[in-house]
């Protein structure tokens, strides 16, 4: 498989014998990095059903609602004028849900068709997942809830994103290194948007239903630009997957990309004093730029310290407090993270997923 590049979205589909139409239609397409097909009326079932989207001018709407063709999502008719009754007759006959004007427009026929074009499934969530300090094993907790998910719920896939090229590569903290597949330096989407399924089947497993995409490691790890990361993000997110961030401290567009993105940010925190002084910064900022944060604590604690008294100095709810992971770093060093029955790596990360489920998620785009 050739995984240079990732496959791009179904072209669009344009009906229409106007050249000008189809001159508006092509730059329109081209600002939004999308293909289009061309096709004179009827247009064949097959065509009409599997286009992400359809645009049609006055007479190919009614062409297509004369022969038959049933009511679908995401259909625009265009028109060269003001629309008067003949164009939103046609429209509503098409069952089209927007009658543009062009070229005036044409910006938000752009924005139409930089819109998710496959089906956007239920269930979709994102979490971003950040330390509070360096080494505070925020990469192994986001890790340990993309396993954990489709543990909790077999029907949800799990996506673990890579946001920090300076980690080492989750790929090889879960041990799948050899594995062949997409990283970060292969991708390029260019503000585009990703097909989940081409996504997925181009990523190395860690697992049933767990995919990663990694930055990699050395001279070739590679951090995600902010338009494919949306891109990614936004494409887990309407496959009804779970999402995963593992999500650089340092402000970034990267990180501030994936905290926007994100419906839970996940903060995890030592359960030291100095843990707690460093990621109150962190803390500080995240509260005022997301409304869903909260803090995993992680033990040991040598000084006494509990999960709430972290908590309440940062001014987040406690989602979890996490004993020591028994045999993490022999794990990680022979074959990658593992997690078994009574793993408090899971313990936590089945927490977050709960307080994820619990709470309102918002809808792809």
């Amino acid at each position: 498989m050739d995984t240079s590049r990732l496959p791009a979205a179904r072209p669009v589909l344009a009906v229409t014998d106007d050249a000008e139409l189809s001159l508006s239609i092509r730059r329109a397409a081209a600002a939004a990095d999308r293909e289009v097909g061309e096709h004179a009326a009827p247009v064949p079932r097959q065509l009409w059903d599997g286009a992400p989207q359809v645009l049609l001018d006055t007479a190919s709407a009614a062409a297509c609602a004369g022969a038959g063709l049933p009511r679908r999502p995401h259909v625009v008719v265009l028109c060269a004028g003001e629309p008067a009754l003949p164009q939103w007759r046609a429209a509503a006959a098409a069952g089209a849900e927007a009658v543009l004007t062009l070229p005036e427009d044409e910006a938000e026929l752009v924005a139409l068709l930089t819109r998710r074009s496959e089906p956007v499934a239920p269930g979709g969530a994102v979490i971003a997942m950040m330390g509070g300090r360096g080494g505070a094993g925020a990469s192994v907790l986001a890790a340990a809830t993309a396993l954990t998910a489709p543990r909790r719920r077999p029907d949800r896939r799990a996506l673990l994103v890579d946001c920090d090229s300076r980690g080492g590569g989750l790929d090889l903290l879960l041990g799948v290194e050899q594995r062949p597949g997409l990283r970060w330096s292969g991708v390029a989407v260019e503000g585009g948007r990703v097909s989940a399924s081409a996504l997925h089947d181009a990523l190395p497993r860690a697992g049933d239903g767990v995919a990663v995409l990694s930055c990699g490691r050395g001279a070739a790890a590679v951090a995600p630009g902010p338009a494919a990361l949306a891109a990614v993000i936004e494409a887990g997110r309407g496959a009804g997957e779970l999402v995963v961030c593992d999500v650089p401290r340092q402000p970034d567009v990267t990180s501030h990309g994936a905290v926007d993105l994100a419906d839970l940010v996940v903060v995890v925190v030592p359960a030291q004093v100095r843990a707690a002084a460093a990621a109150e910064s962190l803390a500080a900022a995240l509260r005022d730029a997301h409304p869903n944060v909260g803090v995993v604590v992680r033990g040991p604690a040598p000084g006494g310290l509990r999960g709430r008294d972290i908590a309440d100095l940062l001014g987040l709810p406690l989602l979890a407090s996490m004993r020591p992971e028994p045999g993490l770093a022999t794990s990680l060093d022979r074959g990658g993270l593992r997690l078994g029955r009574r793993s408090p790596l899971a313990g936590a990360a089945s927490a977050v997923l709960a307080v994820l489920d619990a709470a309102p998620v918002r809808a792809a785009s």
